[in-house]
């Protein structure tokens, strides 16, 4: 991994040497406040595997540090939150207070309220699904400015804090438009929306910051060989440390989401206000766990003018014909924005424009091509849940056996959280170990085909609810009817089981391009662009909520099921690239936080880049 440039009075542990790494004794604590970190030499040039031996020997993670799981603690407080309060969100709008309920959205008592649904504005699947839509749109989209800004200005630590007391105020706001008497006198939707935007806003500070500030914390930097006592010689490596990280991550991320299966039993049998609430205590771990780490952790400094500079370097490139290059060639299309390219055919540099080397536009190449990857992610997002409250009117269509209809989306989390230690320490150990280690496009192919069968089996089921609804094909439609399908609600498992486990293939397996294949200076911004593709899953969604209705619920699920196949056959054919390992593409002393550029000095117009090859 690329990483920043760093001081000698800036490493935490400058001293540690090859036994100390074995030994997984390294301290990362600073020594004071705010540093520049990421290149922390831990391995001298005896200690790094030859070709042969990285082409032979088996790939292992570093140990987890336990900053990097207090880290894990507050992503898992932040989607308790988040989660347990979005988790909610599409009944809320979407259904009217239930007949004989106590005002708050609770159902009825006994078997008068088995059946029901519980709800309190009363606007409708398109409203619901527009609002929903929306809101996850903008905590996908704001990521960006949230990446920009710890980047550029105020580093990964700060633009979190600053995040988590936005959220606050937005907890707060939420409580107070599920309160009984805001709902029955009709003023809920607007501090409901306005709350609902805000945490949003704080979303889109934490979600890019997160997981990349813990993968700061990795105790290796360099691959490096490894006895085990068992006598096995291993590598340690870089690379599969930020995927045991991210996995690791996820499953954290999934524990706090199963926290909104106490959120939907609050609403059903309680009311909305408790559902908003008990999110808020949880996500007052966080200020606590940040104030606690923050002399603990050490952090990567934001870098000014990485932003300008990226689109600096791209506009270059479309110069002179640019345009043109992009269909004749990546290799030539890419040279154009070189300082040495440009040294070359001017004879020479503008170092007060050309503010980067030509590393960083390598760089920049590997960043964009995981990028691609990331264009086709909301396919598998909108086949993991539907589009738009797709899978919730079909919940609203079956018997519920007084269970609550949004439950069946808590299995999602419950399934990642049982799964992930399977592949984490046992599948993709089980492929390394036998020498066919399971790459990212492997990865990627798997989650699709999940996502797959998961949306043909949607389709039948959908088919199956029209047919046995006794209102046919307006089964969902809750101003024309009342009854139910006699499915039960618990038919709906295997479209929450399945998009789960391919989410543990897909999703983290994004994060890890993000993450290894962006420049050391613009990890926030390409991590924020892994997570875009959600937002653009959101706003498919929103523009599809009008037909998102009976009787053409079925139909969305057979798109998506088409879509999914297409995407499992491209990523190995297309995107083989994106399967070299680290070593290959990125130049080892950039892995050591060396030859950065520094804005207004003289740029290198060479650099020994491992490969060109994207």
């Amino acid at each position: 991994m690329q990483s920043a440039p760093i001081p000698p009075t800036g490493l935490p542990a400058s001293a540690v040497n090859a036994e100390d790494l074995h030994q997984e004794k390294t301290s990362l604590e600073p020594e004071t406040g705010l540093v520049a970190t990421g290149a922390l030499e831990y391995v001298n040039e005896a200690d790094e595997p030859t070709d042969e031996e990285f082409a032979t020997l088996r790939k292992v993670p570093a140990k987890m540090k336990w900053v990097s799981i207090a880290l894990c603690t507050i992503e898992l407080a932040e989607r308790a939150s988040y989660l347990g309060c979005s988790g909610v969100v599409k009944n809320f709008v979407n259904r009217p207070l239930p007949k004989g309920g106590n005002g708050a959205g609770a159902v009825a008592p006994g078997a008068a309220g088995e059946n029901q649904t519980a709800g309190a504005l009363g606007k409708g699947t398109v409203t619901a699904s527009a609002v929903y839509n929306a809101f996850i749109f903008l905590a996908y989209v704001l990521p960006i400015a949230g990446g920009i800004i710890a980047d550029t200005k105020w580093g990964r630590f700060k633009t979190i804090a600053v995040g988590t007391g936005v959220g606050i105020i937005a907890h707060v706001l939420l409580v107070i438009s599920a309160v009984p008497s805001i709902i029955e006198k009709g003023h809920a939707i607007g501090p409901f929306l306005l709350s609902l935007y805000i945490l949003s806003f704080a979303s889109g500070f934490i979600k890019p910051c997160l997981a990349t500030l813990m993968c700061d914390q990795i105790p290796v930097k360099r691959p490096t060989l490894k006895t085990l006592p068992s006598g096995e010689r291993v590598i340690v490596d870089p690379q599969t440390t930020v995927q045991r990280y991210l996995l690791i991550f996820y499953f954290c991320i999934n524990v706090g989401g199963f926290f909104a299966i106490a959120s939907s039993y609050s609403a059903r049998f309680v009311g909305y206000w408790l559902a908003y609430l008990l999110p808020g205590i949880v996500y007052m771990i966080m200020p606590l766990v940040l104030a606690f780490l923050y002399k603990k952790l050490y952090h990567a400094p934001p870098q000014g003018s990485v932003t300008l500079e990226a689109f600096r370097v791209i506009g270059t490139c479309l110069k002179n014909g640019g345009w043109k290059s992009i269909f004749g060639g990546s290799e030539k299309f890419w040279n154009r924005a070189k300082p040495s390219t440009i040294l070359a055919e001017t004879g020479s540099i503008d170092h007060s424009k050309i503010t980067w080397d030509d590393l960083f536009v390598d760089e920049m190449r590997q960043s964009l091509s995981a990028c691609v990857v990331f264009l086709l992610t909301p396919i598998f997002i909108m086949a993991d849940g539907g589009i738009g409250a797709q899978e919730n009117a079909l919940s609203a269509a079956v018997t519920l056996d007084n269970a609550p209809n949004d439950v069946i989306d808590n299995l999602n989390p419950l399934t990642i959280i049982f799964f992930t230690p399977i592949i984490t320490y046992g599948f993709y150990p089980f492929f390394e170990k036998i020498g066919y280690p399971l790459k990212p496009m492997t990865r990627l192919s798997i989650g699709f085909m999940l996502g797959c069968i998961n949306m043909i089996y949607g389709a039948v089921l959908q088919w199956k609810v029209y047919q046995t609804s006794p209102c046919g094909y307006y089964a969902s439609t809750a101003d024309v009817c009342e009854d139910v399908s006699s499915i039960s609600i618990w038919a709906l498992t295997p479209l929450q089981a399945l998009p789960a486990i391919g989410e543990i293939f897909v999703m983290v397996t994004g994060y890890e391009l993000a993450y290894t294949r962006a420049p050391a200076r613009m990890k926030g911004l390409v991590y924020a662009i892994c997570l875009f593709s959600s937002a653009i899953s959101s706003a498919i969604g929103l523009a599809c909520s009008n037909a998102i209705q009976d009787p053409y619920l079925i139909w969305p699920y057979v798109a998506l099921a088409v879509a999914c196949f297409i995407c499992a056959v491209i990523f190995p054919v297309f995107f083989r690239h994106l399967n070299e390992p680290t070593r290959v593409f990125a130049d080892p002393a950039r892995q050591a936080g060396q030859l950065q550029p520094v804005a207004g000095e003289k740029v290198a117009t060479t650099a020994n880049t491992s490969s060109e090859k994207i």
